[in-house]
Order: structure tokens, then sequence, then C-alpha cells
């Protein structure tokens, strides 16, 4: 049986949103072991999305899409990504408790 290999693609705004949350955890919060192991929990779910990322249910977007989202829940936090063709892109680093839904992503 023919297994898909996904390549993993992160974009800038990804990397600016997990990284102003980490900055504001070991700033503002003062816990530098709490991001440290928010960004190994991120990157930890991501290896593991990457193995099947089409083998979940779509997130359900407000716009007709090319690409659908999909989500990772990582503690307080949603990571987004779509796949195109061998990739997986991941897009948004989202707080859960952020009315984001009402965003057209």
């Amino acid at each position: 049986m023919f297994e898909q290999i996904y390549r993993l693609s992160i974009l800038p705004f990804f990397e600016e949103e997990l990284g102003n949350t980490v900055d504001y955890i070991q700033r503002e919060l003062r816990n530098p072991q709490a991001a440290d192991k928010l960004v190994d929990d991120v990157f930890a779910a991501l290896d593991e999305r990457l193995e099947a990322p089409l083998a979940f249910e779509a997130y359900p977007s407000q716009v007709d899409r090319e690409h659908p989202y999909y989500k990772i829940p990582v503690g307080n936090f949603f990571v987004l990504y779509v796949v195109i063709d061998n990739v997986m892109e991941v897009r948004r680093f989202i707080y859960r408790r952020r009315n984001w839904q009402s965003w057209s992503l």
C-alpha cells in the first residue's frame, strides 16, 4: 500500500504568533519553563500530525476554500494548517478562548 509522505512548511505569520505568545509567557508571566514546554508541545504535535494530516475532520470554514483548515489542540491553543499536495502548511497559532470562530479563515 502506498503511504503519502508529507513535508512541513511553517508560515512566518505562525512563527510570529507563536513567538509573541512565548515572549508573553516568558516576560509577562515570568515562566520561561512553561514557554519552553509550549514550544516543545507544539512541535511534538506537528510532528505527530505530519504522519497523517488529512486523517482528521476539517474545520468548517465560513468561506469556500480550495484547501480547508485543520486544527490541532495544544494546551490552551490551536494550531491551524492546510494541506496542499504533499505539504502540511502551518498557518496560525491561536489562543482557544479568543473569539476566532468569527474570523473568515
